[in-house]
C-alpha cells in the first residue's frame, strides 16, 4: 500500500521523469491520442444549503448565480442528444442537493436517467449524500457511475467545509459501490491547500477499495461573493505534477480535467495529456462555471494530432 512519503517522493520527481513515468503508465492501459468528452448538466442549480467555501451554489454566499428548479426531463434529453451528436459519450447530471430524498424530485431524476441511458449514454449523477438503496434505485434506472468528490485531503476539507464530515463523504461512496455503480471521485487544487494537503488527498484515493474508475481534478475557479474568491491561481507545474502523480498512481482510472480550463493555455493542457489526462469535460458550461467549449476542445486536439474517444462524429 502506498504511503503519504512514497506519493510526496512520486510528485517531487524531476519534471522530464514524472512526465516520462506518467506518459508509460497512461499508455498501458489507454491510447494516448484519444480524449473522452463528457458533458456535464445542472439540472437543479443554486440555494444549496451547505457551505463549501469554493461553490458559488452555496445559499450562504452573494455571487449573483440564478437559482433555478429542476430542469423538464425533456429539456435534459434535449441537451443531452445535443452532447451525444458534439461527440460526448458520458452525460452527467448534478443538483444542488445536500442529499437525496426520496421524494417527486428524486423520481423526477430516475426519468432522466432512464431517458439518458436510452440514448445510448454513459450516465452519471451527483446528488449529493445518498444510501445504498437510492444508489439501487439509479442504477436499475441506468445509471453507470455517480460522483462524489473529496475534494481534498481529511484535514483540510474540514477547514472549508462544515455543513458536512469528511467520513459522511466516504460513507456515500460506500453505499454507491454497495450498489454496484461506478465511482467518479476526486478533488480541486488551488484552494489555498499545501502541497502535502495534496498529497495526502490522493493517498485517501488510493485507500478506496477498489480505487475510482473517473477522477477528476479540478482547478480551482475563484468566484466572487465566495471565501475563496481572492486565491491566486496554482502555477501551471504544480497541477501538471497533480495530474501526472494522479496517473502513476491510477493507471486504469480515467483522469479527467474538470473545472478551472478557461484559466489553462492550450500548452498547458497538452501536458495534462502527456501526463495522463485522458477525459475532459466540454461545452460551454460547467454547472456555474465557464468553460472552453467543444469547438476549442476540438481545435485543440486537432493541433495536437489526437482524436475525441468513441466519437459518432
Amino acid at each position: 500500500m502506498t504511503t503519504p512519503a512514497e506519493i510526496r517522493a512520486i510528485h517531487d520527481l524531476p519534471i522530464p521523469e514524472l512526465l516520462f513515468r506518467a506518459a508509460a503508465a497512461h499508455r498501458a492501459h489507454w491510447d494516448p491520442e484519444e480524449i473522452q468528452f463528457c458533458t456535464l448538466d445542472s439540472i437543479k442549480t443554486g440555494a444549496c444549503p451547505e457551505d463549501c467555501a469554493y461553490c458559488p451554489q452555496s445559499a450562504r454566499y452573494d455571487t449573483g448565480l440564478k437559482v433555478e428548479p429542476m430542469k423538464e426531463l425533456d429539456a435534459v434529453l434535449e441537451g443531452a442528444r445535443a452532447a451525444r451528436d458534439q461527440g460526448s459519450t458520458r452525460y452527467c447530471m448534478g443538483a444542488s442537493w445536500r442529499e437525496v430524498r426520496d421524494d417527486a424530485g428524486f423520481e423526477a431524476v430516475l426519468a432522466m436517467v432512464r431517458g439518458v441511458a436510452d440514448l445510448g449514454m454513459e450516465v452519471c449523477v451527483t446528488l449529493g449524500m445518498l444510501d445504498a438503496t437510492q444508489a439501487r434505485r439509479l442504477k436499475e434506472a441506468g445509471c453507470k457511475v455517480y460522483n462524489h468528490n473529496i475534494d481534498s485531503s481529511k484535514d483540510f476539507y474540514e477547514t472549508i467545509v462544515s455543513t458536512r464530515k469528511f467520513d459522511q463523504r466516504l460513507r456515500t461512496i460506500d453505499a454507491v459501490r454497495q450498489a454496484g455503480l461506478e465511482v467518479c471521485c476526486g478533488g480541486i487544487v488551488g484552494m489555498g491547500e499545501t502541497i502535502d494537503h495534496r498529497v495526502h488527498f490522493l493517498h485517501e484515493l488510493t485507500q478506496l477499495d477498489p480505487p475510482p474508475e473517473s477522477i477528476p481534478i479540478n482547478h480551482l475557479v475563484p468566484v466572487a461573493g465566495t471565501p475563496l474568491a481572492d486565491l491566486p491561481p496554482v502555477p501551471p507545474l504544480e497541477f501538471i505534477r497533480m495530474i501526472a502523480t494522479a496517473r502513476i498512481l491510477f493507471p486504469a482510472s480515467r483522469i479527467r480535467l474538470s473545472a478551472g480550463r478557461t484559466a489553462m493555455s492550450d500548452e498547458m493542457q497538452a501536458l495534462a495529456f502527456l501526463a495522463g489526462a485522458n477525459s475532459l469535460f466540454t461545452g460551454d458550461k460547467l454547472l456555474t462555471t465557464p468553460n472552453p467549449g467543444e469547438n476549442h476542445d476540438r481545435r485543440l486536439l486537432a493541433a495536437l494530432g489526437m482524436r475525441v474517444e468513441g466519437a459518432r462524429v
